[in-house]
């Protein structure tokens, strides 16, 4: 307890103090920001701040301090950095083309593996070189003098009377249903624009970019987090291109532009056909998959890899693969690579208390490995079988292919080199699996692959595996490491690559996963909580009772009816079972 001569009356304070992580603590005026306070706290620093997280929430930094607060930055390489930085420079990218080439829409599409986002105009032919090396010199001269972004609250009548003007009438309509009676855009030299999410406070931090030459559009060039300050090397990338202009193509046949027009189909009562339609696409691509594969057989493959990052739907697309080879003649085996997983005990001693399933050390890759060889050489061989609920590797069933068989081997590795058999028990060949959403927000403002895995993954893991929303939040970034790590950079050397993405799938998993995700209270894990619910605000719930039992999207949400599927071999014994 103190003392009285302790306690005594004083003059207001006209300043407040920010205390840093390392224990540093700064005074600053009432009113100043936050960038006022890291400017001098971290100069000249290479991975310079973009953000700051205050008192446990995620700040701009333009955020005005008016008392005493505990703050830590958020940088490029960081993942909010690095979304901050990205959109930021996507606004630079449209103040600029707005200036120059007034009247010419730029879509900004989809992330590339490199760093970066595909773009293109609308009304007109892509960019000439000269007119990007146009575009590029003017962001960069408003980089170097260090014009502000600025945030300004705006009544519905502005926002109409905005995006009116600029014929995006269903925009405006969009964003005021989101946001209430007001709403937040951003200003850069003299151009207004929605964009979801914050931004740095000015141009001069956006200072790693470039814009490349690409069929049908353009690139604009990033950093990825891992090298804030340089470039990325170009990584090629036909096959994934190819199955982004082939969703765009299933986007305009069914007129679904954007989420507004998901939101209209839901409201209309029309999301039925969109459902079914998206499902019978999905069909007939695993058919000519399937197709493909049999024609393959002539050549002698037999060993199909199923490879993908997290939650990307691998496991039903190996399921429906098997039925459609099936339809073709040809009989298929199954090999979920999940079950060889190491025990649980094994996995906290190795990984450490909460493991990492998708980290290739979590495998029993000498079992595994071993196992394959025995199959493809023709010896009977018994099989684990892993149990998510108790972490315990079991008794699996004892199978044996015959010469004209394929086995169908499923797992985020299997594209991995380190996972190969010997080439001459078999040709191989590889299946990329992977949620690639395209449906976005609007032309300017994406919707992330990324994040339409996590949701899925959030709902799957609730549902099956036992784990709450904070769990897999925490486990995230370390999947997301070993994708980068192990699963992407092969992705290009898959014979086929299948779009697991369904263009309605967020309006499905939004009343499944907003419960999971209001009950996160771990601050480490509450911001990326935030940010999600955020997200789902622009998406209506839709029910499920339509999506058949055949669905991808069945995997995560429940009632597949190909969660106990299995086929056997022809010559295999139903029940039999083998020692793990």
């Amino acid at each position: 307890m103190p003392q009285e001569h302790e306690i005594r009356e004083t003059a207001g304070r006209s300043d407040v103090q920010v205390a840093l992580p390392g224990g540093r603590v700064f005074r600053a005026p009432v009113g100043a920001s936050i960038a006022d306070v890291f400017r001098v706290a971290y100069p000249d620093e290479e991975d310079a701040p973009v953000a700051a997280v205050v008192d446990a929430e995620l700040r701009e930094l333009a955020y005005p301090l008016s008392r005493d607060v505990e703050a830590s930055p958020i940088r490029i390489s960081d993942s909010d950095g690095m979304r901050i930085y990205s959109r930021s420079l996507s606004f630079l990218l449209v103040a600029v083309t707005a200036e120059l080439f007034p009247s010419v829409p730029v879509h900004i599409d989809y992330s590339v593996p490199h760093g970066g986002y595909f773009c293109r105009v609308e009304g007109r032919e892509p960019f000439t070189p000269e007119e990007l090396a146009q575009i590029k010199t003017r962001m960069q001269q408003l980089v170097r003098e260090d014009h502000e972004i600025v945030r300004r609250r705006v009544s519905p009548d502005e926002v109409k009377a905005l995006f009116a003007a600029r014929g995006e009438e269903s925009k405006g309509r969009q964003l005021l249903e989101r946001e209430g009676d007001h709403l937040h855009v951003y200003v850069l030299n003299g151009v207004t624009d929605y964009f979801y999410g914050y931004m740095v406070p000015s141009t001069a931090v956006l200072k790693t970019f470039s814009l490349e030459t690409f069929p049908k559009g353009f690139i604009l060039r990033f950093p990825r987090r891992e090298t804030p300050r340089r470039l990325s090397p170009p990584q090629r990338f036909t096959a994934l291109r190819e199955v982004f202009d082939e969703y765009g193509e299933w986007l305009s046949l069914l007129g679904m532009r954007d989420v507004g027009s998901l939101n209209d189909a839901i409201r209309d009562g029309h999301i039925d056909q969109v459902i079914l339609v998206f499902e019978a696409l999905h069909e007939k691509r695993i058919a000519e998959i399937a197709a493909t594969i049999a024609q393959r057989r002539a050549d002698g493959t037999r060993l199909v890899f199923i490879a993908g990052p997290s939650s990307s739907g691998k496991t039903t697309f190996s399921k429906r693969l098997a039925i459609q080879l099936l339809a073709n003649g040809v009989h298929p085996y199954p090999l979920p690579m999940d079950d060889y997983f190491l025990p649980r005990d094994e996995l906290r001693a190795r990984l450490g208390e909460h493991p990492d399933y998708d980290a290739l050390a979590a495998l029993d890759v000498e079992a595994f490995r071993n196992d394959l060889g025995r199959i493809m050489a023709g010896e009977r061989v018994g099989l684990p079988r892993y149990d998510f609920a108790t972490g315990t590797r079991q008794l699996g069933p004892s199978i044996q292919l015959d010469r004209d068989q394929i086995l169908l081997v499923e797992g985020i590795h299997g594209l991995n080199p380190s996972l190969s058999v010997d080439a001459s028990l078999s040709k191989v060949f590889r299946i990329f699996v992977s949620a690639l959403t395209q449906l976005n927000l609007d032309i300017h403002n994406r919707v992330s692959t990324t994040d339409t895995r996590l949701i899925r993954r959030i709902v799957r893991d609730a549902t099956f595996r036992g784990y709450n929303a904070t769990e897999t939040l925490s486990l995230w970034e370390n999947v997301r490491r070993g994708e980068k790590d192990n699963i992407f950079p092969y992705q290009e050397g898959a014979d086929i690559m299948f779009n697991s993405a369904l263009g309605y799938e967020l309006a499905v998993l939004k009343p499944l996963v907003e419960p999971l995700l209001l009950q996160v209270r771990a601050p480490e894990a509450r911001i990326e909580a935030e940010r999600l619910l955020a997200l789902l605000r622009w998406f209506d719930p839709c029910h499920s009772e339509t999506i058949p039992g055949n669905s991808i999207l069945r995997e995560f949400i429940g009632g597949s009816l190909l969660r106990e599927f299995t086929l056997l071999p022809r010559n295999g014994q139903n029940g039999q079972k083998a020692t793990p």
